[in-house]
Protein backbone atom coordinates (compact mmCIF):
# COMPACT_ATOMS: atom_id res chain seq x y z
CA UNK A 1 0.00 0.00 0.00
CA UNK A 2 1.66 3.11 -0.99
CA UNK A 3 1.75 6.06 1.16
CA UNK A 4 -1.14 8.50 0.33
CA UNK A 5 -3.55 5.89 1.52
CA UNK A 6 -2.16 5.06 4.41
CA UNK A 7 -2.13 7.90 5.10
CA UNK A 8 -5.46 9.15 4.05
CA UNK A 9 -6.75 6.54 6.25
CA UNK A 10 -4.94 7.38 9.15
CA UNK A 11 -6.99 10.43 8.89
CA UNK A 12 -10.16 9.22 8.57
CA UNK A 13 -9.45 7.48 12.34
CA UNK A 14 -8.15 10.24 14.19
CA UNK A 15 -11.63 11.98 12.40
CA UNK A 16 -13.52 8.95 13.99
CA UNK A 17 -11.77 9.18 17.13
CA UNK A 18 -12.27 12.91 17.66
CA UNK A 19 -15.99 12.86 16.30
CA UNK A 20 -16.90 9.77 18.93
CA UNK A 21 -14.72 11.10 21.34
CA UNK A 22 -17.29 14.14 21.60
CA UNK A 23 -20.58 12.54 19.89
CA UNK A 24 -21.18 9.20 22.07
CA UNK A 25 -21.74 11.64 25.02
CA UNK A 26 -23.08 14.22 23.38
CA UNK A 27 -25.59 11.58 21.81
CA UNK A 28 -26.95 10.83 25.29
CA UNK A 29 -27.32 14.16 26.72
CA UNK A 30 -29.46 15.19 23.55
CA UNK A 31 -31.14 12.27 23.55
CA UNK A 32 -31.98 13.00 27.06
CA UNK A 33 -34.01 16.56 25.99
CA UNK A 34 -36.29 15.05 23.76
CA UNK A 35 -37.09 12.25 26.04
CA UNK A 36 -37.97 14.56 28.65
CA UNK A 37 -41.09 15.50 26.16
CA UNK A 38 -41.69 11.79 25.62
CA UNK A 39 -42.19 10.59 29.42
CA UNK A 40 -44.46 13.28 29.63
CA UNK A 41 -46.38 12.01 26.82
CA UNK A 42 -46.61 8.66 27.72
CA UNK A 43 -46.98 9.30 31.48
CA UNK A 44 -49.99 12.11 30.29
CA UNK A 45 -51.04 10.37 27.40
CA UNK A 46 -52.40 7.40 29.53
CA UNK A 47 -54.44 9.98 31.25
CA UNK A 48 -56.64 10.38 28.31
CA UNK A 49 -56.52 11.87 24.68
CA UNK A 50 -57.83 15.39 25.59
CA UNK A 51 -54.71 15.46 27.98
CA UNK A 52 -52.51 14.59 25.50
CA UNK A 53 -53.84 16.76 22.94
CA UNK A 54 -53.32 19.81 25.31
CA UNK A 55 -49.51 18.78 26.40
CA UNK A 56 -49.15 18.69 22.75
CA UNK A 57 -49.88 22.42 22.78
CA UNK A 58 -48.28 23.40 25.57
CA UNK A 59 -45.25 21.33 24.66
CA UNK A 60 -44.78 23.32 21.04
CA UNK A 61 -44.84 26.42 22.61
CA UNK A 62 -42.55 25.81 25.26
CA UNK A 63 -40.30 23.80 23.07
CA UNK A 64 -40.27 27.20 20.81
CA UNK A 65 -39.56 29.29 24.31
CA UNK A 66 -36.57 27.58 24.99
CA UNK A 67 -35.63 26.63 21.26
CA UNK A 68 -35.42 30.05 19.87
CA UNK A 69 -32.73 30.62 22.56
CA UNK A 70 -30.66 27.93 21.39
CA UNK A 71 -28.08 29.88 20.16
CA UNK A 72 -27.03 30.07 24.00
CA UNK A 73 -25.34 26.86 23.41
CA UNK A 74 -24.27 26.75 19.39
CA UNK A 75 -22.86 30.39 19.46
CA UNK A 76 -20.68 29.57 22.95
CA UNK A 77 -19.98 26.42 21.66
CA UNK A 78 -18.03 27.79 18.27
CA UNK A 79 -16.62 30.76 20.13
CA UNK A 80 -15.29 28.89 22.73
CA UNK A 81 -13.72 26.56 20.69
CA UNK A 82 -12.22 29.09 18.90
CA UNK A 83 -10.25 30.23 21.52
CA UNK A 84 -9.76 26.90 22.57
CA UNK A 85 -8.21 26.34 19.57
CA UNK A 86 -6.16 29.69 20.04
CA UNK A 87 -4.72 28.25 23.19
CA UNK A 88 -6.81 31.06 25.39
CA UNK A 89 -8.69 29.62 27.81
CA UNK A 90 -8.88 32.30 30.24
CA UNK A 91 -11.26 34.04 27.76
CA UNK A 92 -13.27 31.51 26.51
CA UNK A 93 -14.91 30.78 29.78
CA UNK A 94 -14.88 34.41 30.44
CA UNK A 95 -17.10 34.40 26.78
CA UNK A 96 -19.30 31.23 28.58
CA UNK A 97 -19.83 33.36 31.78
CA UNK A 98 -21.45 36.28 29.90
CA UNK A 99 -23.60 33.84 28.20
CA UNK A 100 -25.07 32.61 31.06
CA UNK A 101 -25.72 35.81 32.48
CA UNK A 102 -27.61 36.47 29.33
CA UNK A 103 -29.50 33.26 29.64
CA UNK A 104 -30.80 34.26 33.04
CA UNK A 105 -31.96 37.88 31.69
CA UNK A 106 -33.57 36.30 28.63
CA UNK A 107 -35.52 33.65 30.80
CA UNK A 108 -37.06 35.96 33.43
CA UNK A 109 -38.63 38.18 30.00
CA UNK A 110 -40.18 34.77 28.75
CA UNK A 111 -41.54 34.28 32.19
CA UNK A 112 -43.53 37.39 31.92
CA UNK A 113 -44.78 37.23 28.60
CA UNK A 114 -45.92 33.24 28.55
CA UNK A 115 -47.84 33.51 32.10
CA UNK A 116 -50.15 36.31 31.35
CA UNK A 117 -50.64 35.22 27.69
CA UNK A 118 -51.34 31.15 28.19
CA UNK A 119 -54.52 31.00 27.19
CA UNK A 120 -54.19 33.60 23.90
CA UNK A 121 -51.31 31.79 22.75
CA UNK A 122 -53.21 28.26 23.69
CA UNK A 123 -55.98 29.62 21.26
CA UNK A 124 -54.12 30.78 18.83
CA UNK A 125 -52.50 27.26 18.04
CA UNK A 126 -55.99 25.90 17.42
CA UNK A 127 -56.49 24.18 20.53
CA UNK A 128 -60.31 22.38 20.82
CA UNK A 129 -62.54 23.56 23.97
CA UNK A 130 -61.30 20.20 25.58
CA UNK A 131 -58.27 20.22 25.30
CA UNK A 132 -57.41 24.00 25.76
CA UNK A 133 -57.65 23.89 29.90
CA UNK A 134 -54.98 21.09 29.83
CA UNK A 135 -52.68 22.97 27.48
CA UNK A 136 -52.67 26.15 29.52
CA UNK A 137 -52.48 24.72 33.09
CA UNK A 138 -49.44 22.80 31.57
CA UNK A 139 -48.07 25.49 29.74
CA UNK A 140 -48.08 28.01 32.66
CA UNK A 141 -46.51 25.67 35.62
CA UNK A 142 -43.60 24.50 33.08
CA UNK A 143 -42.79 27.82 31.91
CA UNK A 144 -40.78 28.20 35.63
CA UNK A 145 -38.55 25.87 34.40
CA UNK A 146 -37.60 28.07 31.37
CA UNK A 147 -34.78 30.45 32.86
CA UNK A 148 -33.25 26.85 33.86
CA UNK A 149 -33.11 25.60 30.63
CA UNK A 150 -31.83 28.56 29.17
CA UNK A 151 -28.70 28.43 32.12
CA UNK A 152 -28.37 24.87 31.08
CA UNK A 153 -28.20 25.84 27.25
CA UNK A 154 -25.64 28.47 27.85
CA UNK A 155 -23.29 26.23 30.37
CA UNK A 156 -23.43 23.51 27.81
CA UNK A 157 -22.20 25.68 24.95
CA UNK A 158 -19.28 26.12 27.08
CA UNK A 159 -18.23 22.75 28.69
CA UNK A 160 -18.61 21.37 24.30
CA UNK A 161 -16.46 24.58 23.55
CA UNK A 162 -14.03 23.20 25.88
CA UNK A 163 -14.65 19.91 24.13
CA UNK A 164 -16.14 18.29 27.42
CA UNK A 165 -19.49 16.26 26.38
CA UNK A 166 -19.26 14.09 29.14
CA UNK A 167 -20.68 16.70 32.24
CA UNK A 168 -23.33 17.11 30.15
CA UNK A 169 -24.40 13.41 29.59
CA UNK A 170 -23.86 12.75 33.40
CA UNK A 171 -26.37 16.20 34.03
CA UNK A 172 -28.76 14.85 31.44
CA UNK A 173 -28.72 10.93 32.48
CA UNK A 174 -29.68 12.52 36.00
CA UNK A 175 -32.11 14.67 35.06
CA UNK A 176 -34.16 12.20 32.85
CA UNK A 177 -34.09 9.83 35.86
CA UNK A 178 -34.99 12.54 37.97
CA UNK A 179 -38.32 14.20 35.70
CA UNK A 180 -39.42 10.35 35.32
CA UNK A 181 -39.29 10.01 38.54
CA UNK A 182 -40.97 13.36 39.63
CA UNK A 183 -43.91 12.89 37.07
CA UNK A 184 -44.98 9.23 38.13
CA UNK A 185 -45.30 10.34 41.66
CA UNK A 186 -47.01 13.73 40.88
CA UNK A 187 -49.38 12.11 38.45
CA UNK A 188 -50.28 9.02 39.90
CA UNK A 189 -49.43 9.20 43.46
CA UNK A 190 -50.34 12.29 44.07
CA UNK A 191 -52.97 12.30 41.88
CA UNK A 192 -51.63 16.09 40.38
CA UNK A 193 -53.19 15.27 37.03
CA UNK A 194 -51.23 17.53 34.07
CA UNK A 195 -49.83 19.97 36.58
CA UNK A 196 -48.03 17.15 38.58
CA UNK A 197 -46.09 15.88 34.99
CA UNK A 198 -45.51 19.81 34.41
CA UNK A 199 -44.28 20.46 38.04
CA UNK A 200 -41.82 17.43 38.04
CA UNK A 201 -39.95 18.79 34.80
CA UNK A 202 -39.57 21.64 36.12
CA UNK A 203 -38.26 20.65 39.42
CA UNK A 204 -35.67 18.31 37.58
CA UNK A 205 -34.56 21.15 35.03
CA UNK A 206 -33.83 23.48 37.86
CA UNK A 207 -31.09 20.46 39.88
CA UNK A 208 -29.76 20.55 36.65
CA UNK A 209 -28.99 24.04 35.83
CA UNK A 210 -27.69 24.16 39.34
CA UNK A 211 -25.39 21.21 38.71
CA UNK A 212 -23.43 23.37 35.51
CA UNK A 213 -23.24 26.23 37.24
CA UNK A 214 -21.74 24.58 39.75
CA UNK A 215 -19.34 23.03 37.31
CA UNK A 216 -18.72 26.36 34.74
CA UNK A 217 -18.09 28.53 37.85
CA UNK A 218 -14.96 26.42 39.22
CA UNK A 219 -14.10 26.35 35.50
CA UNK A 220 -13.75 29.85 35.84
CA UNK A 221 -12.02 30.31 39.35
CA UNK A 222 -9.57 27.88 37.98
CA UNK A 223 -8.44 30.20 34.58
CA UNK A 224 -8.74 33.21 36.60
CA UNK A 225 -11.84 34.53 34.59
CA UNK A 226 -15.13 36.86 36.35
CA UNK A 227 -17.86 35.60 37.80
CA UNK A 228 -19.54 38.98 37.43
CA UNK A 229 -22.01 40.15 34.80
CA UNK A 230 -19.94 42.22 32.36
CA UNK A 231 -22.66 43.95 30.05
CA UNK A 232 -20.78 44.63 27.42
CA UNK A 233 -19.94 40.50 26.89
CA UNK A 234 -23.92 40.28 27.35
CA UNK A 235 -24.41 42.47 24.66
CA UNK A 236 -21.40 41.16 21.95
CA UNK A 237 -23.46 37.92 23.12
CA UNK A 238 -26.37 39.22 22.29
CA UNK A 239 -25.50 40.48 19.09
CA UNK A 240 -23.32 37.26 17.61
CA UNK A 241 -26.40 35.46 18.41
CA UNK A 242 -28.66 37.69 16.50
CA UNK A 243 -28.34 35.16 13.36
CA UNK A 244 -28.80 31.82 14.83
CA UNK A 245 -31.76 33.44 16.63
CA UNK A 246 -33.63 34.30 12.81
CA UNK A 247 -32.52 30.66 11.62
CA UNK A 248 -33.97 29.29 15.13
CA UNK A 249 -36.85 31.14 14.57
CA UNK A 250 -37.17 30.02 11.06
CA UNK A 251 -36.86 26.41 11.76
CA UNK A 252 -39.14 26.66 14.96
CA UNK A 253 -42.02 28.54 12.55
CA UNK A 254 -41.71 25.25 10.40
CA UNK A 255 -43.05 22.84 13.70
CA UNK A 256 -45.29 25.47 15.02
CA UNK A 257 -47.23 25.90 11.62
CA UNK A 258 -46.94 21.81 11.54
CA UNK A 259 -48.37 21.54 14.93
CA UNK A 260 -51.30 24.25 14.00
CA UNK A 261 -51.98 22.20 11.16
CA UNK A 262 -52.48 19.16 12.68
CA UNK A 263 -54.77 20.95 15.30
CA UNK A 264 -57.24 21.72 12.97
CA UNK A 265 -57.51 18.07 11.68
CA UNK A 266 -58.61 17.44 14.83
CA UNK A 267 -57.68 15.82 18.27
CA UNK A 268 -56.63 12.37 17.11
CA UNK A 269 -54.75 13.92 14.57
CA UNK A 270 -52.82 16.44 16.60
CA UNK A 271 -52.60 13.70 19.29
CA UNK A 272 -50.75 11.22 16.94
CA UNK A 273 -48.83 13.94 15.38
CA UNK A 274 -47.34 14.85 19.52
CA UNK A 275 -46.20 11.38 19.32
CA UNK A 276 -44.36 11.37 16.21
CA UNK A 277 -43.22 14.66 17.09
CA UNK A 278 -41.76 13.73 20.15
CA UNK A 279 -39.89 10.70 18.18
CA UNK A 280 -39.06 12.62 15.49
CA UNK A 281 -36.87 14.99 18.11
CA UNK A 282 -35.34 11.94 19.59
CA UNK A 283 -33.84 11.08 16.20
CA UNK A 284 -33.29 14.80 15.33
CA UNK A 285 -31.07 15.26 18.53
CA UNK A 286 -29.50 12.01 18.32
CA UNK A 287 -28.37 12.60 14.84
CA UNK A 288 -27.58 16.44 16.16
CA UNK A 289 -24.98 14.23 18.25
CA UNK A 290 -22.51 14.96 15.50
CA UNK A 291 -23.36 17.94 14.34
CA UNK A 292 -22.36 19.09 18.17
CA UNK A 293 -19.10 17.12 17.15
CA UNK A 294 -18.95 19.40 14.51
CA UNK A 295 -19.69 22.60 15.95
CA UNK A 296 -16.69 21.79 18.84
CA UNK A 297 -14.04 19.99 16.10
CA UNK A 298 -14.57 22.44 13.09
CA UNK A 299 -14.33 25.90 15.59
CA UNK A 300 -11.04 24.45 16.92
CA UNK A 301 -9.34 23.81 14.11
CA UNK A 302 -10.38 26.99 12.41
CA UNK A 303 -9.27 28.63 15.71
CA UNK A 304 -6.14 27.16 15.38
CA UNK A 305 -6.16 27.94 11.58
CA UNK A 306 -5.88 24.72 10.26
CA UNK A 307 -8.43 25.07 6.98
CA UNK A 308 -7.47 21.54 5.92
CA UNK A 309 -8.45 19.94 9.06
CA UNK A 310 -11.90 21.54 8.73
CA UNK A 311 -12.43 19.97 5.35
CA UNK A 312 -11.15 16.49 6.19
CA UNK A 313 -13.20 16.50 9.48
CA UNK A 314 -16.68 17.63 7.16
CA UNK A 315 -16.19 15.43 4.99
CA UNK A 316 -15.80 12.20 7.45
CA UNK A 317 -19.33 13.75 9.32
CA UNK A 318 -21.23 13.65 6.41
CA UNK A 319 -20.36 10.23 6.05
CA UNK A 320 -21.19 9.56 9.45
CA UNK A 321 -24.26 11.23 9.47
CA UNK A 322 -25.70 9.45 6.18
CA UNK A 323 -25.09 5.83 7.87
CA UNK A 324 -26.83 7.28 11.47
CA UNK A 325 -29.69 8.20 9.40
CA UNK A 326 -30.09 4.74 7.55
CA UNK A 327 -29.62 3.11 10.89
CA UNK A 328 -32.57 5.45 12.46
CA UNK A 329 -34.81 4.86 9.96
CA UNK A 330 -34.61 1.13 10.17
CA UNK A 331 -35.04 1.47 13.53
CA UNK A 332 -37.98 3.21 13.18
CA UNK A 333 -39.68 0.91 10.92
CA UNK A 334 -38.76 -2.31 13.02
CA UNK A 335 -39.44 -1.17 16.31
CA UNK A 336 -43.20 1.00 15.59
CA UNK A 337 -44.85 -2.27 17.25
CA UNK A 338 -43.17 -1.78 19.87
CA UNK A 339 -42.93 2.01 21.26
CA UNK A 340 -46.51 3.11 19.45
CA UNK A 341 -48.91 1.40 22.31
CA UNK A 342 -46.98 2.86 24.83
CA UNK A 343 -47.94 6.46 23.92
CA UNK A 344 -51.70 5.78 23.17
CA UNK A 345 -54.95 3.30 23.53
CA UNK A 346 -57.02 5.04 21.63
CA UNK A 347 -56.71 2.77 18.06
CA UNK A 348 -57.74 6.00 15.68
CA UNK A 349 -54.92 7.93 17.25
CA UNK A 350 -52.66 4.82 16.26
CA UNK A 351 -54.14 4.15 12.82
CA UNK A 352 -53.56 7.73 12.40
CA UNK A 353 -50.28 7.46 13.27
CA UNK A 354 -48.38 4.73 11.54
CA UNK A 355 -48.59 5.93 8.12
CA UNK A 356 -46.77 9.43 8.95
CA UNK A 357 -44.41 7.61 10.98
CA UNK A 358 -43.35 5.56 8.07
CA UNK A 359 -42.85 9.20 6.23
CA UNK A 360 -40.38 9.85 9.30
CA UNK A 361 -38.23 6.50 8.54
CA UNK A 362 -37.66 7.34 4.64
CA UNK A 363 -36.82 10.86 5.47
CA UNK A 364 -33.99 10.08 7.73
CA UNK A 365 -30.80 9.75 5.79
CA UNK A 366 -31.28 13.59 4.69
CA UNK A 367 -32.15 14.22 7.95
CA UNK A 368 -28.77 13.14 8.95
CA UNK A 369 -27.13 14.79 6.26
CA UNK A 370 -28.73 18.09 7.12
CA UNK A 371 -28.02 18.23 10.95
CA UNK A 372 -24.36 17.37 10.26
CA UNK A 373 -23.92 20.73 8.15
CA UNK A 374 -25.31 22.49 10.25
CA UNK A 375 -23.70 21.92 12.82
CA UNK A 376 -20.12 22.22 10.72
CA UNK A 377 -21.63 25.73 9.40
CA UNK A 378 -22.40 26.12 13.29
CA UNK A 379 -18.73 25.68 14.16
CA UNK A 380 -17.27 28.14 11.80
CA UNK A 381 -19.40 30.85 13.32
CA UNK A 382 -21.54 31.12 9.60
CA UNK A 383 -24.67 32.08 11.30
CA UNK A 384 -25.85 35.04 8.59
CA UNK A 385 -25.46 31.94 6.15
CA UNK A 386 -27.64 29.54 8.00
CA UNK A 387 -30.36 32.27 9.08
CA UNK A 388 -31.08 33.28 5.41
CA UNK A 389 -31.00 29.77 4.29
CA UNK A 390 -33.56 28.73 7.02
CA UNK A 391 -35.75 31.75 6.16
CA UNK A 392 -35.69 30.20 2.09
CA UNK A 393 -37.06 26.99 3.63
CA UNK A 394 -39.63 28.40 5.83
CA UNK A 395 -41.07 30.56 2.69
CA UNK A 396 -41.15 27.26 0.35
CA UNK A 397 -42.61 24.72 3.10
CA UNK A 398 -45.36 27.28 4.36
CA UNK A 399 -47.75 27.45 1.57
CA UNK A 400 -47.58 23.32 1.27
CA UNK A 401 -47.98 22.82 4.73
CA UNK A 402 -51.14 25.12 5.10
CA UNK A 403 -52.96 23.86 2.24
CA UNK A 404 -52.78 20.09 3.71
CA UNK A 405 -56.10 20.70 5.22
CA UNK A 406 -57.58 21.23 1.65
CA UNK A 407 -55.58 18.60 -0.02
CA UNK A 408 -57.44 15.74 2.65
CA UNK A 409 -54.01 13.82 2.88
CA UNK A 410 -54.46 14.35 6.82
CA UNK A 411 -51.52 13.91 8.90
CA UNK A 412 -49.52 11.52 6.32
CA UNK A 413 -49.45 14.61 3.98
CA UNK A 414 -48.36 17.18 6.46
CA UNK A 415 -45.23 14.81 7.47
CA UNK A 416 -44.79 14.63 3.23
CA UNK A 417 -44.04 18.36 3.53
CA UNK A 418 -41.97 18.15 6.55
CA UNK A 419 -39.64 15.61 4.46
CA UNK A 420 -39.93 18.50 1.64
CA UNK A 421 -38.51 21.20 4.41
CA UNK A 422 -35.22 18.49 4.95
CA UNK A 423 -34.74 18.66 1.11
CA UNK A 424 -34.27 22.52 0.68
CA UNK A 425 -32.32 22.66 3.94
CA UNK A 426 -30.10 19.95 2.20
CA UNK A 427 -29.82 21.75 -0.95
CA UNK A 428 -29.04 24.91 1.04
CA UNK A 429 -26.32 23.83 3.26
CA UNK A 430 -24.85 21.45 0.90
CA UNK A 431 -24.22 24.26 -1.19
CA UNK A 432 -22.37 26.15 1.31
CA UNK A 433 -20.14 23.59 2.23
CA UNK A 434 -18.99 23.35 -1.32
CA UNK A 435 -18.20 26.88 -1.87
CA UNK A 436 -15.62 26.76 0.76
CA UNK A 437 -16.69 30.55 2.08
CA UNK A 438 -17.39 29.37 5.77
CA UNK A 439 -13.34 28.67 6.18
CA UNK A 440 -12.44 31.65 7.80
CA UNK A 441 -9.55 31.02 10.09
CA UNK A 442 -8.60 33.09 14.04
CA UNK A 443 -9.81 32.72 17.29
CA UNK A 444 -12.15 35.27 16.41
CA UNK A 445 -14.33 35.42 13.37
Amino acid sequence: MTQAPLAAKATRRRHDREILALAVPAFGALVAEPLFVMVDSAIVGHLGTRQLAGLAIAAALLTTAVSVFVFLAYATTAAVARRVGAGDFRAAIQQGMDGIWLAILLGAGVIAVTLPAAPWLVDVFGASPTAAPYAITYLRVSSLGIPAMLVVLAATGVLRGLQDTRTPLYVAVGGFGANAALNGLFVYGFGFGIAGSAWGTVIAQCGMAAVYLVVVVRGARRHGASLRPDPGGIRAGARAGVPLLVRTLSLRAVLLIATAVAARLGDADIAAHQVILSLWSLTAFALDAIAIAGQAIIGRYLGAGDVRGAREACRRMVQWGVVSGVVFGVLIVLARPLFVPLFTGDQVVRDTLVPALLVVAVTQPVSGVVFVLDGVLMGAGDGRYLAGAMVVTLAVFAPVALAVPSWGGGLTALWWAMGLMMAVRLVTLWGRTRSGRWLVTGATR
